[in-house]
C-alpha cells in the first residue's frame, strides 16, 4: 500500500509588527507559496508623488504548505507570526482551496472602493450567493450585502477576514445555486 503525500493547504498568518515582506522573504526560498493582499497608496515625498504597494490588511498574509510544515514554521517563527487556529482545538485553520481562490481573485483587483472588514461575522454569510457577470469583478463569487445603500459582494475566509467590493450594479449579478 502506498501512502500519498499530504496535500498542501492555505493558512492565514498574523505577522507581528506588520513585517509581512520580511516573512515573505523567509518563506519564498523554501518554495512556500505566499499571498499578501496589497493595495497601492500615493504619498508626496519631497514634492514628488510616490506610489507604493502595502498590505491591504495590516499584519495579514497567507501561505500554502503542508499541515506538518505549518506547525514547524509556527514554532520556528514564534514571536514573529501566529497561524490562525481554531479556538477550541488550537489546530491551524486550513483554508479550503476554492475559498482562497475566490478571495485572491477579488483582492487582486486594484479597486479603491474595496473595504476589508476584519473577521467576518455570521451576518456576512446570510445574504444570497451570487456570481458577478460583468465589470472588473466578473467571475467572482460571494454573498451580496447592501452596505451604505449599495450592492456589494462579500468574499470571506471564515474566521479570518472578509472583503467587500465597491458598488456592483444589480444587472451584473446572477444567483448561484449551492
Amino acid at each position: 500500500m502506498t501512502t500519498g503525500a499530504v496535500p498542501e493547504c492555505w493558512y492565514a498568518l498574523k505577522v507581528f509588527y506588520n513585517k509581512v515582506f520580511q516573512i515573505e522573504s523567509l518563506l519564498k526560498p523554501r518554495e512556500i507559496e505566499v499571498y499578501i493582499p496589497l493595495r497601492t497608496v500615493e504619498r508626496i515625498v519631497r514634492g514628488q508623488k510616490v506610489r507604493r504597494r502595502q498590505p491591504a490588511v495590516a499584519s495579514l498574509m497567507f501561505m500554502r504548505t503542508s499541515p506538518t510544515q505549518a506547525e514547524e514554521l509556527q514554532k520556528e517563527l514564534l514571536g514573529r507570526v501566529m497561524i490562525y487556529a481554531d479556538r477550541e482545538s488550537r489546530q491551524p485553520i486550513a483554508i479550503p482551496e476554492e475559498q482562497m481562490r475566490r478571495f485572491i481573485q477579488v483582492t487582486s483587483i486594484e479597486d479603491n472602493g474595496m473595504e476589508y472588514l476584519g473577521e467576518p461575522s455570521t451576518e456576512w454569510t446570510t445574504g444570497q450567493r451570487v456570481r458577478v457577470t460583468d465589470g472588473v469583478f466578473k467571475g467572482s463569487e460571494g454573498y451580496i450585502k447592501r452596505i451604505k445603500g449599495n450592492h456589494r459582494l462579500i468574499v470571506a475566509i471564515e474566521g479570518i477576514v472578509a472583503v467587500a467590493t465597491s458598488y456592483i450594479p444589480t444587472c451584473f449579478l446572477e444567483p448561484v445555486e449551492e
